[in-house]
This record gives structure tokens, C-alpha cells and sequence, in this order.
């Protein structure tokens, strides 16, 4: 393994965080609310960041994505270029491909995801989807959503044809809650799955019958795929938003003076400080080969539950710790550092809690053993 960046991924990270540091500062996150920086946004597709994922590789966007942690900058960064960029380039058709991927790399076109699947939403033969998802994570902002259906076959939603609910969550992501209802999908990918026709239907039931297991087996396999590259993707960004966290933390400790000396000089801060440095380090680390074997072809399912494990057990406690750090002011509206605290806990549950992690991941070591 060697997670040292690359020229362009070690360029790309430091572009991002000049853009990040000039434009996502505490004044304009308040005046944002909850909703996105479009001119933040505008800037970073113009920098060419998001267009140069597929020079990158999820380990570069992992490098983004911390920068973006560090500043809780409200940005679509993540769900564009996992549910985006990275699936239609991976599991696409070569016309799709050609028609939707330069408006991702433009970020004249947002892409989210309604993942993970919870078998709540049914597609028919024509291609027409059915069902809830509770709540998606920019939709607000989103052209197109990148939704599983019951069988794990993933299709392309324009949002102006669904129905859009705002929802607010804890971190402020434009959320909205996505209802379909025979609404229009397309298949990402050419599998078959809209011509219409069943297997029974078929002159040859039972080739149709192994076609249609294929297709299922297919389909599971790329949604496992971008469910990975998710659970990367924003561990990384957990990443980013703990290392924000104790950075403010640390800062904060230095000057704050208490019986005439720094709060940082007691031994009680020191080691909360420590504890949390070491476990931010341990959800980079578990990030990175995640993303390192990703970008590598090898099998890292196991490895992405890991850190998806450490980005909700470890980034909980640094949240934490950061606002405690701070004391009163840590729960202040005013101070930028609460932001840090709603991300991770955003971040803590996003895509399955560590219970959920940690129990899945059990599983699939028991298959792998058996």
C-alpha cells in the first residue's frame, strides 16, 4: 500500500483548500442557513476539481472531501461525484456516458442518491417507480437522483419529475424527502430491464429465467459498488470535519486562559485532545486503504465497512470532544465550531451507524470464512 498523493491529487488538494478557506468562511455559512453555496460551488467545478475525479480516483476525493470537512463547507461535492460521476462512469453505457458525464464534471448537473436502498421503492416493467425515500441528502439542489429499487437495480430519477419535500436533518445538507409515484426512471446501465418483457413472457422461459438472474446479479454488484465508493467517499469526509473540529479545539485551548494559565497547559485537556487526535487518525487511515484499494480493482467491501465503522464510532467521539473543549461556547449558535458537532453526528448515522457497520461487517467475515 502507498497512500502518498499523487502530483495531481496532491494539486487538486490544495487548490481545494484555498477555495474552501476563501469562500467557506463562518459569515457565510450563517447566511447560507441550510441550503448550498452556489458561488462556492461554481467555483470549484470552474477550478475543474469535480471533472478531475477520474484523474484522481476516490482517494483523491477523499483528499477533497477533507478539505471540505475542515470547513463544513455546503457543497454537493460528495453526492454529485460518488452517485454521479463515479456510477455513470462505472456502471453506465457508453451513450450515457457521452450524454450526462460533462455536465457532472461542469456542475451544471447535481446527481444525489437515495442509499442506501431500504427495498422501499418498486419498479415495473415500463420502467416506472414507485415508493418513498425518507429523506435524500441535497435534493434540494439535485438535477437527477440516483435511486435502488427492491432489487438493487439502479436508476436515474430526473427530480423535476418526482415529488421534493424539504427536509431539515441535523447537518444543514438541503435534504428533501423523495416521492415517486409511477415516476419515470432510467436504467443506468444496459441490462434489459426496460423492453417490457417478463421471463414468463419469453419464448424461452428458462433462458429468460438465467437472463434474469444475471440481470440481478449484475445490478446487485454495482449497487454494492457505489454503496462502497459512498461509504468512502463520506468517512472521508468525517474525516475532515473531526480534523476541523480538534483543530478549533486545539486553538481554542491555547488562548483561553483559566486560574491564569491556558486551558491546553492541563494534563485532563491534553489527553482528551490526544484521544481525539488518535482517533481521527485511525478513521483516515482505515479511509485511505479503503479508497487505495478501491481505485486498485481489489476487493475492499470489508474495508470500506471498517472505516465506515471508525468514521461513526471515532468521529462521535471527536465531535464530542471538540465541543466540550470549547465549553459553553461550544454550544453557541455563534461559534462555527457546533457546525463541526452537527456534521459528525449527521456523518455518525449516514449510510448505516456503527452497530449496523459493525454487524454487517461481522457477516460478510463469517461468508468469507465459511
Amino acid at each position: 500500500m502507498d497512500f502518498t498523493p499523487t502530483e495531481e491529487q496532491a494539486a487538486a488538494r490544495d487548490l481545494a483548500a484555498r477555495i474552501f478557506g476563501d469562500l467557506s468562511t463562518h459569515e457565510r455559512l450563517a447566511a447560507a442557513g441550510t441550503g448550498t453555496d452556489a458561488e462556492l460551488w461554481k467555483a470549484l467545478c470552474a477550478a475543474g476539481l469535480t471533472g478531475a475525479l477520474e484523474e484522481i480516483g476516490l482517494l483523491g476525493l477523499v483528499l477533497l472531501l477533507e478539505e471540505q470537512g475542515r470547513t463544513t463547507a455546503q457543497v454537493p461535492l460528495a453526492v454529485s461525484c460518488v452517485y454521479g460521476l463515479l456510477a455513470v462512469d462505472r456502471h453506465g453505457t457508453k451513450e450515457q456516458r457521452a450524454r450526462l458525464l460533462p455536465a457532472l464534471r461542469d456542475g451544471t448537473a447535481v446527481v444525489t442518491g437515495a442509499f442506501p436502498g431500504r427495498g422501499s421503492i418498486r419498479a415495473d416493467g415500463a420502467g416506472r417507480l414507485s415508493g418513498t425515500a425518507g429523506w435524500v441528502p441535497w435534493l434540494r439542489d439535485a438535477t437527477h437522483v440516483l435511486v435502488p429499487d427492491a432489487e438493487r437495480n439502479l436508476w436515474l430519477v430526473r427530480a423535476a419529475e418526482a415529488e421534493t419535500v424539504p427536509v431539515e436533518t441535523t447537518a444543514p445538507w438541503a435534504a428533501g424527502r423523495l416521492v415517486l409515484d409511477g415516476t419515470r426512471g432510467e436504467r443506468l446501465g444496459d441490462r434489459g430491464a426496460t423492453d417490457g418483457r417478463s421471463a414468463a413472457g419469453s419464448v424461452d422461459g428458462t433462458a429468460a429465467t438465467e437472463r434474469a438472474a444475471a440481470d440481478r446479479a449484475v445490478a446487485g454488484g454495482a449497487y454494492e459498488d457505489v454503496l462502497v465508493a459512498a461509504r468512502i467517499a463520506f468517512a472521508g469526509l468525517q474525516a475532515g470535519v473531526c480534523a476541523g473540529a480538534l483543530a478549533r479545539a486545539v486553538a481554542h485551548t491555547s488562548v483561553r486562559e483559566q486560574f491564569g494559565r491556558p486551558l491546553s497547559t492541563r494534563q485532563a485537556v491534553q489527553l482528551r485532545a490526544a484521544d481525539a487526535h488518535m482517533d481521527t487518525e485511525a478513521i483516515r487511515v482505515t479511509v485511505y486503504e479503503a479508497a487505495w484499494r478501491f481505485d486498485e480493482g481489489l476487493p475492499c467491501a470489508t474495508h470500506a465497512l471498517t472505516a465506515g465503522w471508525w468514521a461513526s464510532e471515532a468521529g462521535r467521539r471527536v465531535v464530542h470532544t471538540g465541543q466540550h473543549l470549547h465549553g459553553g461556547i461550544g454550544a453557541d449558535l455563534e461559534h462555527p465550531v457546533h457546525r463541526h458537532f452537527l456534521w459528525g453526528r449527521q456523518l455518525d448515522a449516514y449510510l448505516g451507524s456503527g452497530a449496523q457497520l459493525l454487524d454487517e461487517l461481522g457477516s460478510s467475515l463469517a461468508e468469507e470464512a465459511a
